[in-house]
């Protein structure tokens, strides 16, 4: 399951800090099995390799950009998975399930050989919900406490547009986010589909997503 960092944890440095130099997973000693930590709202989050089923959605989200691509000589979106991102303005470091970017850029960063991307590189990042760790995923909850998530860490960095697909069985479907706001961490919702429903994603990608097999994880 998802764990969150102890509290009398010592560590040498900062996690941000340990996370970029790419220190953080070896001084947990995570085995080396899927296994991601990332630092969220500055919180060490350490999450299982997904399942075979998220990764299904994540090929068929890159499958219906690998159509667009095979049909338009001129489109210019590339899809890569689990990156590492540098969200430097908040001191975090993610590892989204998929973003896409454009296809100068991952010229660019392919040819640079970067350990890093930055949010100012993405036109759109993808999270699909584990049972683990999904509330990283969505908006934070509002209450008496109001902790950083994915979502509004996103936001916060300008990142164009979140595509959320959401497995739990008690809320399943999929959502496109947009016009981030940098001062409060927010989007806003500018579609949303039920599984089944086919995804189009609009302008600038123009992109159709089949869902037929997408399923929420078994409770």
């Amino acid at each position: 399951m998802s764990v969150i960092a102890f509290a009398q944890l010592l560590l040498p440095d900062s996690p941000y800090a340990m996370w970029v130099r790419g220190e953080l997973e070896e001084y947990l000693r995570l085995p080396d099995d899927g296994t991601r930590v990332e630092v969220v709202g500055g919180e060490i989050i350490v999450s299982p390799a997904p399942v075979y089923a998220h990764g299904g959605i994540l090929s068929d989200i890159h499958r219906g950009f690998e159509r667009a691509w095979f049909t338009d000589d001129d489109f210019q979106w590339r899809v890569v998975q689990a990156i590492n991102l540098d969200l430097i303005e908040i001191g975090d470091g993610y590892v989204p399930d998929m973003v896409v970017v454009q296809k100068d850029i991952d010229a660019e960063k392919r040819a640079e050989d970067v350990l890093h991307l930055h949010p100012h590189d993405l036109a759109l990042v993808v999270e699909v919900t584990s049972s683990s760790n999904a509330r990283h995923d969505r908006r934070p909850m509002f209450g008496r406490q109001v902790k950083p998530t994915k979502w509004s860490g996103y936001a916060r960095t300008g990142v164009p547009y979140y595509l959320l697909v959401d497995r739990d069985p008690r809320q399943p479907g999929v959502t496109l986010f947009g016009e981030p706001n940098k001062a409060e961490g927010t989007y806003e919702s500018l579609g949303e589909w039920k599984f089944g429903e086919s995804v189009r994603l609009p302008e600038p990608f123009d992109v159709e997503i089949v869902t037929d097999a997408w399923k929420p994880w078994s409770s």
